[in-house]
C-alpha cells in the first residue's frame, strides 16, 4: 500500500521547488534557495519520515498506537526514501554524462 502524496510531502515540495527554478543559468529559485539547499531539504524530510515511522512502530508495540498508523508512517517513509534514491540516481547519471563528454 502506497500512501498518497499530500501537499505537505517532501516529494511534492521538491517538485514545487524544482518548478519554480527558472530556465537558463539561473542557480536559485524565486525564494532564494539553491539546488543544494533543496537536496538538503529532501534528505532532511526523508530522515524525519524514517524517525516518525520508528516512533510510531515503537508506540504500537507498547499498545499506544494502531496498526493503521504504523502502516501509514512506514509507507510515507518508504515513499520519501524512494524519492531520495531516485534523485540521487539522476544526479549520479547526470554527473557521469558530463564526465563522458569530450573536452
Amino acid at each position: 500500500m502506497v500512501a498518497p502524496i499530500g501537499p505537505g510531502s517532501a516529494a511534492a515540495a521538491a517538485y514545487r521547488a524544482a518548478q519554480s527554478i527558472g530556465s537558463g543559468a539561473e542557480a536559485t529559485s524565486a525564494s532564494g534557495s539553491s539546488f543544494g539547499a533543496l537536496l538538503e531539504q529532501i534528505t532532511h524530510g526523508a530522515l524525519e519520515a524514517g524517525h516518525a515511522a520508528d516512533s510510531t512502530s515503537a508506540a504500537a508495540l507498547t499498545g499506544q498506537g494502531g496498526i493503521t498508523e504504523v502502516v501509514m508512517a512506514v509507507s510515507k517513509a518508504e515513499l520519501a526514501l524512494q524519492t531520495a534514491v531516485a534523485v540521487r540516481d539522476r544526479v549520479v547519471a547526470a554527473y557521469q554524462d558530463v564526465m563522458r563528454m569530450p573536452i
